[in-house]
């Protein structure tokens, strides 16, 4: 998908548009045939059209923003914490190779661990607030970008780096004009995969560890009470975020990692 994404970006406004628009209009086209040819309970998948004007609504009355927003700015807290922390630890893990291999199994079982089986351990240590739900979205994002920038690191090309050394440049000046760049492109796909698992264990979070708002706690309320189309619109808008995000990193990435693959 990321490809895709970013070979439509370069074609033609209005066919960018139509390429872009024919995904939701499929979802909807599906979705309406399953409703209105009863294929789904009616009672349990509303119109695809209702849902969207009760959703519209919810928009403009500003609740479902509010929601919307403390998910994401818990998202970003999680991915600013996991990023700050994760990207040294991962150079520093990658340059020796000894290094990571010895602590390697420490990083794949945790790496390997659902985020969601962590959630005990967290609210003993920061109780049942945000700093829990960012603290378990933030390790589990962090585990992604200490595993991709190491990884990135060690799979550096080695013939930009014999080429430096050869000109006489020092470590440190292979690390700074060569190894880092060259770890960039691996270092973004560790964000954006890091992006998608702190969106996932923080709508479950939302859902289940005390919240009072953002798009898990609205998802299951709505749940629990029977609004159908506040439950799936909030999912779509769930939906939305993470594709937004994705494509905001996409678009990042490509402006700064624009050598990627030469």
């Amino acid at each position: 998908m990321s490809a895709r994404i970013l070979k439509a970006l370069k074609k033609p406004k209005a066919r960018r548009c139509a390429e872009l628009t024919l995904g939701p209009v499929f979802l909807v086209a599906v979705w309406w045939i399953a409703f209105a040819g009863e294929l789904v309970n009616k009672d349990l998948l509303p119109s695809p059209f209702a849902t969207i004007a009760d959703t519209a609504v919810a928009i403009a009355a500003g609740d479902m923003i509010h929601d919307f927003l403390q998910t994401l700015i818990r998202v970003a807290y999680s991915i600013a914490i996991a990023t700050v922390l994760g990207v040294p630890i991962g150079i520093a893990l990658g340059a020796k190779d000894s290094v990571y291999r010895s602590l390697e199994f420490v990083i794949d079982f945790f790496r390997s661990t659902p985020a969601t089986a962590m959630f005990p351990l967290f609210l003993l240590l920061f109780g049942l607030g945000d700093i829990a739900k960012i603290a378990v979205a933030a390790f589990a994002a962090w585990l992604v970008i200490v595993f991709n920038v190491a990884y990135g690191v060690m799979n550096a090309r080695q013939t930009r780096i014999l080429a430096a050394r050869s000109m006489g440049a020092s470590s440190l000046r292979i690390f700074k004009d060569v190894i880092f760049f060259e770890t960039l492109p691996q270092t973004f796909v560790g964000l954006r995969t890091a992006v998608s698992i702190a969106l996932v264990v923080i709508i479950v979070a939302e859902m289940f560890i005390g919240a009072v708002d953002g798009m898990g706690h609205r998802i299951i309320d709505a749940q629990i009470s029977y609004q159908l189309t506040d439950m799936y619109g909030s999912i779509l808008a769930a939906g939305a975020m993470g594709y937004g995000l994705n494509l905001g990193l996409l678009i990042v990435e490509k402006t700064i990692v624009h050598w990627s693959g030469r």
